[in-house]
């Protein structure tokens, strides 16, 4: 495709993306259809079809919009941290923070059959908002560009292991078994299976993931691990 092409597709994107944000900040998720998407852009959906796959493939760029508080908060966060470990349980706490705010639309991008590559979404959504990582630190940009939650842990927990804190035996499953105890809460709070206000929710989350790491971090560094917000 050539520059100019490029440009364009890019700008129509924007139109469509914009559009989208409307509907969904007065209409909510749920009610968002490629047809309203499309009116409110001032296009038919035929077109907006040219763009995106399927309704499910606007929703998924749509929603990615809406996560631009957790990645502006996120550096803040980890900085809180002493050391790797605390800097990633702070990042799960700002993560936590915001998907419970907003399941739906962290369930569209972390949890949904999309029906094509995540992967490929991801990388053309920040192929057009490139300039939503500018300023951050090239390792958390790698970190959010990665569409497979359980791969974006292991991305950062290798450091821990770099640092003496955790085996690298333990990467693959501590990252696995994090990202579907934060599933299984969000699953739990979406479809009102307990009780739990959005504050328990986040609380439990982040307590079971903080005992689920300190399972494996290595017992001669356990008490350099401070977080305790939950």
């Amino acid at each position: 495709m050539n520059e100019r092409k490029e440009l364009q597709r890019a700008r129509m994107l924007r139109y469509f993306l914009d559009a989208a944000s409307e509907v969904i900040e007065e209409e909510g998720l749920a009610h968002m259809t490629i047809r309203k998407v499309a009116d409110r852009a001032g296009y038919t959906a035929s077109t907006a079809y040219n763009y995106f796959k399927d309704l499910s493939h606007l929703k998924f760029f749509a929603s990615m919009r809406f996560t631009s508080e957790y990645i502006s908060e996120l550096p803040d966060y980890m900085a809180l941290g002493e050391n790797t470990v605390e800097k990633w349980l702070y990042s799960w706490e700002c993560f936590c923070k915001h998907s419970f705010e907003q399941p739906d639309i962290y369930s569209v991008i972390f949890m949904d059959n999309l029906g094509t590559s995540t992967q490929q979404l991801f990388d053309d959504y920040y192929a057009i908002h490139e300039n939503d990582l500018i300023g951050f630190p090239e390792q958390i940009q790698s970190i959010l560009m990665e569409h497979d939650f359980s791969k974006r842990s292991a991305l950062y927990i290798q450091s821990a292991v770099e640092g003496g804190f955790i085996k690298q035996e333990n990467v693959d499953i501590l990252a696995d078994m994090t990202l579907m105890i934060w599933k299984g809460m969000m699953n739990t709070y979406m479809n009102h299976r307990r009780s739990y206000t959005k504050d328990e929710a986040i609380k439990r989350t982040l307590h079971l993931v903080t005992e689920c790491v300190m399972n494996v971090v290595e017992p001669s560094r356990r008490k350099e691990i401070k977080f305790d917000r939950y």
